[in-house]
């Protein structure tokens, strides 16, 4: 009988002790899901100055009232948007700085407008930046941010609307709207820094510095001198899904200016490359697409970085008048460009060592691909040439430019009757605007090419060891070239 008494005793202690875990588990449960929504719950504001104090905060999730809403120099003035970040002793005023961590920030249907008085309202400032990222694993979403004013309108000394710092942040959506600098209407002719013939004050679009930072899907249409979107002392940076725009202007329409007591006219169009600016080309008013330098600066996790840029992929990005659509010649690691298309630029891709996967390019304005350097080697490119609207403005008279060496380039094309005034140069001559005074004796060698258009090839007498077949007419001057013509038809 005792004996089916502790059973019993045993049984209703066993019984109390799950229902209290089961509790307990409960309670848990529902805690952390009270802490979930904590974290993830939207928060919306109405206002900018609203939004101000979310910008630092972790684990953040704001939404902004749709509208369209303006940045004036008072507002800096009052303090509203007047946060600083100090980079390797590069001073910046920023409007909005993003230092928080795990937050989300969504813009869809606002948009911001800056007006370009801001650029010089502070003069202590060398930099200025309307949006910055500072922390880590932050997303940007949906804004529409707006330079409103001149294209003439300058900043103090130099300007970027948007730059990524930190590691893992992602801006999603963005459309940019870029405007301001001096001088505007000449691109590089009187210089791009150090050595001007006019001072500059530079005004660019994107920056991308940090760790594993990521540009999606984003919108810039540039009217500014200065770069669109670029890199410095970025690692593992990702551009995906980008349409960038600028605008073009021949030197015939630069050289009209003459006598009328422009800028141009006052300079006499003597260009920082050494010489009186030439008829016949057709050049960017702002400079490169994507470009990817070889130094820099960035801070991430409080520690600052100075190192070059590594490891860049561009996947199915758009590039449309710009000095150079796509060059990451100066980037190190792995460099890998997918699925994108340069139109009507100077020059389309340039990437050195590296693999251009289906992409395309059109020959309207300059060659659709070039190498910077004899030194380059290891470019493995397939890109399909396109077909344009309109009169030829290729002043240098190439559909590509290959120098270097080990560069396996299968060009294809979608043209039905190719410009054979347009050539394929393998080794020799550039005649590429800035370098019409250098030395032209280029080498090449151990090129393979795939040339499956009808634009004719060149075979320099500094080329060697280039083999493969051509679609175009083959003129070889060089030593030891298997380079063989075969119609497509």
């Amino acid at each position: 009988m005792l004996r089916l008494n502790k059973i019993s005793i045993h049984k209703k202690v066993y019984k109390l002790t799950t229902s209290m875990t089961h509790k307990l588990k409960y309670f848990a449960f529902i805690l952390l899901l009270l802490f979930s929504m904590a974290i993830y719950a939207q928060t919306k504001v109405e206002t900018l100055a609203e939004l101000v104090p979310y910008l630092s905060q972790d684990n953040a999730n704001v939404v902004l009232k749709e509208g369209t809403y303006t940045i004036t120099v008072n507002n800096i003035k009052n303090g509203t948007f007047k946060f600083h970040t100090t980079i390797d002793n590069h001073e910046a005023l920023v409007l909005l700085l993003f230092s928080g961590n795990n937050s989300v920030y969504d813009f869809t249907g606002v948009t911001v407008n800056v007006e370009t008085e801001v650029l010089t309202a502070f003069k202590e400032y060398n930099e200025f930046y309307e949006l910055q990222v500072v922390g880590n694993n932050n997303v940007i979403k949906n804004l529409t941010l707006v330079d409103v004013g001149s294209v003439y309108d300058p900043p103090t000394r130099r300007a970027c609307n948007v730059v990524m710092d930190g590691a893992g942040n992602r801006i999603e959506g963005l459309h940019l709207s870029t405007k301001g600098s001096y001088p505007y209407g000449y691109g590089e002719t009187f210089g791009k820094g150090g050595n001007n013939v006019i001072n500059h004050f530079k005004h660019s679009a994107f920056l991308i510095r940090g760790y594993k930072n990521h540009a999606k899907n984003c919108t810039i249409i540039h009217r500014s001198y200065g770069h669109a979107m670029f890199m410095q002392a970025a690692d593992e940076p990702l551009i995906e899904g980008c349409y960038i725009e600028g605008t073009m202007r021949s030197t015939d329409d630069m050289l009209a200016e003459t006598g009328t007591g422009s800028d141009g006219d006052k300079a006499g169009f003597m260009t920082y490359f050494g010489f009186k600016l030439p008829a016949g080309y057709m050049m960017s008013l702002g400079e490169g697409g994507i470009r990817a330098y070889n130094g820099g600066e960035t801070i991430i996790d409080g520690v600052v970085y100075n190192r070059g840029t590594s490891n860049p992929t561009i996947i199915n990005c758009t590039v449309k008048n710009m000095r150079a659509g796509v060059t990451l010649t100066h980037a190190t690691g792995k460099k890998y460009v997918s699925g994108t298309a340069t139109i009507g630029c100077e020059r389309g891709f340039c990437i050195g060592t590296g693999d251009i996967v289906d992409s395309y390019a059109d020959t309207q304005y300059g060659p659709a691909l070039g190498v910077d350097y004899v030194t380059d080697s290891g470019t493995n490119a397939d890109i399909t040439l396109l077909p344009y609207e309109g009169k030829s403005y290729n002043g240098s008279g190439h559909a590509a430019i290959i120098i270097g060496s080990d560069h396996k380039i299968t060009l294809r094309s979608a043209v039905p009757n190719p410009d054979q005034n347009l050539k394929i140069q393998v080794g020799g001559d550039n005649r590429t605007i800035g370098l019409l005074k250098r030395d032209e004796n280029y080498s090449a060698s151990h090129i393979k090419l795939n040339n499956l258009t009808e634009y004719p090839v060149v075979l320099d007498e500094n080329s060697n060891n280039t083999t493969g077949v051509s679609a175009g007419k083959v003129s070889d001057g060089g030593q030891n070239n298997h380079l063989f013509y075969k119609a497509m038809h």
